[in-house]
């Protein structure tokens, strides 16, 4: 490591000690009123059908990092507007995050799931009748596929 990189990697490190006590109180203050990070899993339940269920992720106060579950490789997929994908379950386990446009999901029960820039969703409807993926809007929608392994 050069030298120069060292007194920078110093010097960020030290960052956190110069913030003032106000400002950390702000920022604990802060914390408290963030928005949750929620996880839409769907999945394929004992009758057949597809269902879903809301996950939070869970960080540690001040912030930190929620480990998904273990996953190899990724994808990003343009849909244009308009397009339907009929009846289907997911192809593998597998985060989907919408980076922009919009969607709507379609579960074999009849709900809608409607689904944004930052929606997250947890793919896990293997078998059974499966969901409906609807692109929407005047735009493609751009998500990027992240795989989940068997691994814990």
């Amino acid at each position: 490591m050069t030298s120069k990189c060292a007194w920078l990697i110093a010097g960020l490190l030290s960052l956190p000690a110069l913030v003032h006590p106000a400002q950390s109180a702000e920022n604990a203050a802060g914390a408290q009123n963030r928005k949750p990070v929620m996880i839409t899993r769907f999945f394929t339940g004992p009758d057949g059908l597809t269902h879903a269920e809301e996950i939070e992720a869970k960080f540690a106060p001040g912030g930190g990092v929620y480990d998904l579950l273990s996953n190899s490789g990724a994808q990003i997929r343009r849909t244009p507007p308009g397009r339907t994908n009929d009846y289907h379950t997911a192809s593998r386990r597998q985060y989907v995050i919408t980076l922009s446009g919009h969607a709507e999901l379609v579960l074999s029960g009849g709900e809608t799931i409607q689904v944004g820039p930052g929606s997250i969703e947890l793919a896990e409807d293997l078998t059974g009748k499966g969901h409906i993926t609807r692109t929407v809007g005047t735009e493609d929608r751009v998500a990027i596929l992240i795989p989940v392994s068997d691994k814990k």
